[in-house]
């Protein structure tokens, strides 16, 4: 990964293999999988994240299912056309990775999910107060990648970070540090039934507002969540 990519956009998680490798995609020849990675809260509750990795970074690493991994990337965005809208998926991207010793498991896992972002927002904020008056803004961040992509990330921040972020505008330029988190919800479908989805975001721990420079005259992109 060069330092333009790190600089905008890293993640370390660490975690068990959760699930048995599946085909995802090819380009040029290079074949990708993906797979889910059980990874551990601060309390008793894990985060189930979807992941993609290159056969050519998987080598001879073991991916059987239970075995912990250390995974350095970034949480990427992809577009899928859908019901005459776009919708986002968002994966894991596997730049580097690691199979721990036991000494070294315990000392990582004490920091298991760690994420950096470098971007611009790129939808209006949404203040929103929870049933236990909890304050929340889900935002939506561009990050630039290279070959003139984006990856598009949903950002929850909490509390004063929460008030705070509610006022900024489209095309402010952030950064955030945090951990992605999976969320389940119920969603309608067209028979009136509700189907359970899973939502992947980053959850801000701190933000910094860079003021001096922004892009706030770039149109912003149509993407619906899912």
């Amino acid at each position: 990964m060069n330092d333009k990519q790190m600089q905008s956009n890293y993640i370390r998680i660490v975690g068990k293999i959760n699930s048995n490798l599946e085909f995802s995609h090819e380009v040029f020849g290079e074949k990708f999988y993906e797979f889910y990675l059980e990874v551990p809260r601060l309390s008793d509750t894990k985060d189930l994240l979807p992941v993609i990795i290159s056969e050519r970074i998987i080598n001879d690493i073991s991916m059987e299912i239970g075995n912990y991994l250390v995974i350095d990337g970034q949480f990427r965005s992809y577009n899928r056309y859908e019901d005459t809208s776009n919708k986002l998926l968002l994966r894991v991207f596997v730049r580097d990775i690691l199979v721990p010793d036991e000494y070294e498991l315990e000392e990582i896992k004490k920091h298991p999910n760690e994420v950096f972002l470098n971007g611009y927002l790129c939808k209006e904020t949404k203040f929103r107060t929870t049933p236990f008056g909890r304050e929340i803004t889900d935002m939506l961040i561009a990050v630039n990648r290279s070959y003139n992509k984006s990856d598009y990330i949903p950002c929850i921040a909490w509390g004063r970070n929460a008030r705070y972020c509610e006022k900024l505008e489209v095309g402010d330029h952030v950064k955030l540090w945090g951990r992605i988190q999976s969320r389940k919800y119920q969603k309608k479908n067209d028979s009136e039934s509700y189907d359970t989805k899973t939502a992947y975001e980053v959850s801000v721990t701190k933000l910094e507002h860079i003021k001096t420079e922004n892009n706030r005259k770039k149109d912003e992109d149509n993407i619906e969540l899912e």
